[in-house]
């Protein structure tokens, strides 16, 4: 069966939408981070931006990285490229993802010695702040006490976004999501103990909030330094011809 065109625009744009910030947690489509969108018979470019034109080199080469691989996985994409636009290291960023050179091999001496830790990092920041929203949901609505939680397993959530946020953050750090896992554990699956989880679920709970905020005030910005970020949907243009 012959892919129409707008099959095509719509995979793009959900593999876009699998690119994380990895500070804010949140798809760079949702964040307003992807400027536009070009579709032609010769491959797909895609532009992003970001709230300043000084956002860490690495987070910005991360997310470029991440999206081309997350485009270059598209059957019929074609030829890709992505592009940082207004950002101070925009050529040296571009050019070394065009090259295929890798976060080291782009910014030489000034690389950290990889991205590995920085991803491990934010995954299990971002683990600990979903994992506090569905229990803080499940204290609100009353259905468990806080002595009871150490005991609480997946299968014990309800299906809702909140559980599917954070069964992705679990597979994203290598956690088992089998219906009888328990929910409040560290990063390597170690529960958390009984005398300790109000203290955890208050540390968990100031690492979301961060989250929030650092989200809230990129949005901020963004929004000051282009005219057009209200609208988080980029500007996608698709000349390609029917197969």
């Amino acid at each position: 069966m012959t892919r129409t065109v707008r099959s095509v625009e719509a995979e793009v744009l959900a593999a876009l939408a699998t690119v994380i910030d990895p500070e804010l947690d949140e798809p760079v489509t949702e964040l307003g981070f992807v400027r536009s969108v070009t579709i032609d018979d010769r491959g797909v470019e895609v532009h992003l931006r970001l709230p300043t034109s000084f956002c860490a080199p690495n987070f910005a080469y991360l997310m470029v990285a991440d999206a081309y691989d997350a485009l270059a996985a598209v059957p019929e994409a074609g030829r890709v490229r992505v592009l940082l636009d207004d950002h101070h290291d925009s050529d040296k960023i571009n050019q070394g993802t065009a090259a295929g050179l890798g976060y080291v091999g782009t910014f030489g001496v000034e690389a950290e010695d990889s991205l590995d830790e920085l991803r491990r990092t934010f995954r299990r920041k971002a683990h600990l702040a979903a994992m506090e929203r569905c229990c803080r949901s499940l204290l609100a609505s009353g259905a468990w006490t806080i002595e009871e939680l150490p005991l609480l397993e997946l299968f014990d959530l309800p299906v809702n976004p909140l559980k599917s946020a954070l069964l992705r953050r679990r597979e994203a750090i290598g956690l088992p999501n089998h219906p009888h896992a328990r929910v409040l554990v560290d990063h390597d699956g170690t529960p958390i103990a009984t005398t300790d989880v109000a203290l955890r679920l208050r540390l968990a709970a100031t690492t979301r909030v961060s989250i929030e905020g650092n989200a809230h005030f990129c949005r901020g910005l963004l929004a000051t330094r282009y005219a057009d970020a209200d609208q988080a949907a980029p500007v996608v243009t698709n000349s390609r011809s029917h197969a």
